[in-house]
């Protein structure tokens, strides 16, 4: 598994539809956003879902806050960091 801030980069099985873009994530505040630069990769999405699929020996995933992170080639489930609020008494995502 990787992470970059709030995005999570686990293994998986990859379905859905081929998107035409590489953000994985965007920032809710910033405008920053999570995003594949280098390598050659797919990403797809299913019922809310997104899915990368690494063609290329590696991919680089950047984040104008954050470490380049490569990410070798295989598929991938993208998921995003989830907090709770003990006074609320709800879980919800991290906001980068």
């Amino acid at each position: 598994m990787l992470q970059q801030g709030d995005v999570i980069i686990k293994k998986g099985v990859v379905k859905g539809k081929k998107l035409k873009h590489l953000t994985l994530a965007k920032g809710e505040k910033t405008g920053h956003h999570h995003t594949i630069t280098q390598g050659d990769a797919e990403l797809y999405e299913h019922k809310g879902t997104l899915f990368l699929k690494v063609l290329s020996e590696k991919a680089t995933l950047t984040h104008q806050e954050h470490k380049l992170i490569e990410i070798p080639q295989g598929d991938y489930e993208i998921g995003i960091v989830r907090e709770y609020d003990h006074f609320a008494e709800e879980a919800r995502n991290v906001q980068d």
